[in-house]
């Protein structure tokens, strides 16, 4: 897959500047350069995560360029040559189309053939700031809150992580809420999924923040996610590594956000809550009453916030 660039909290893949002085005329590529590190530097990452533009040229109706991110990692994006709109993501219109022609024609065999039986565990291994990761998440939350405990769910993570130290750190949350608070876990994963704000979501959702708090210390200590990263050790990729479900990242062969595991199985299927709903009712030996429930088929969009998608792609996603 395409590197994805996705900076601190933004959602989508399109941005327009508003509060930037854009020119009526095209920018010169200095302008452009200065522009583009103004206006990511002030709006896209948090203070003290300021990233460095180089190597910017023309590329025909946009200017192109490499964004160097606080980590050290780079990433391609793209502005407007009005200065108008950026691109925080490329994407290749030919690889996406036959990556989707070749999920459409073998989704329905996936599917069918899973194993079958009587508790589905299913398994949903993410990013906790890939876009594609986030959109999957709040397709399946209905499900999860639907079928319950005739299902054994878990939420995982990618054994590395491409957008930097603020995703390293609410991994280790969702984490440590989800085993050891996971009676509030969906509904900090709701909030969080909304808006991104996981401070926020610790306090509406009443998580014992000092609990918490001895979780992510243990956590930190037992997989060295903090130490790895600040000493760039076992990176992969230019990533650095988040090796807490890094057994079960080998043992399913994950390479990316997001990997859908139903009872052992990798699994491709919509990211709306109907196609998700039916691929998990497909692994049961008998259906329960539930899985005859109408769910809602729109995609989400991907990144934060419940708005739905014009496309139904299910292709995309975050992985080297």
């Amino acid at each position: 897959m395409r590197k994805l660039l996705f900076l601190g909290l933004i959602i989508g893949l399109t941005i327009i500047i508003s509060g930037c002085q854009a020119a009526a005329r095209d920018l010169t590529p200095q302008k452009a350069e200065d522009q583009a590190l103004s206006f990511i530097n002030n709006y896209l990452v948090e203070p003290g995560n300021e990233v460095s533009i180089k190597d910017l040229t023309d590329d025909g109706s946009v200017y192109k360029m490499t964004v160097v991110l606080k980590d050290g990692s780079e990433l391609d994006a793209f502005l407007s040559k009005d200065g108008k709109t950026f691109f925080p993501q490329g994407f290749d219109i030919e690889e996406i189309s036959a990556e989707a022609e070749a999920l459409g024609s073998e989704e329905d065999d996936i599917i069918i053939n899973l194993p079958k039986t009587d508790r589905p565990v299913v398994e949903l291994f993410v990013m906790s700031h890939c876009p594609y990761g986030t959109q999957i998440e709040k397709g399946i939350l209905p499900v999860i809150e639907l079928l319950g405990d005739k299902i054994d769910f878990e939420l995982k993570f990618c054994d590395y992580a491409m957008h930097g130290q603020i995703e390293l750190n609410e991994q280790m949350n969702q984490y440590c809420i989800q085993k050891e608070q996971n009676d509030k876990f969906l509904a900090y994963l709701s909030c969080f999924l909304e808006s991104g704000d996981s401070l926020a979501c610790i306090s509406k959702t009443g998580i014992n923040q000092s609990s918490l708090n001895n979780c992510l210390a243990k956590t930190d200590k037992e997989y060295q996610v903090t130490s790895k990263f600040e000493a760039n050790e076992n990176w992969q990729s230019g990533y650095p590594p988040f090796d807490v479900h890094s057994e079960d990242n080998e043992k399913y062969e994950v390479r990316g956000s997001p990997t859908l595991i139903i009872n052992g199985v990798q699994s491709s299927t919509g990211r709306d809550a109907q196609s998700l709903l039916n691929a998990i009712c497909s692994a049961f030996n008998s259906l329960p009453a539930e899985c005859s429930q109408q769910l809602d088929s729109a995609t989400p969009v991907p990144g934060f916030g419940y708005e739905v998608s014009a496309s139904a792609n299910s292709t995309a996603g975050c992985g080297t």
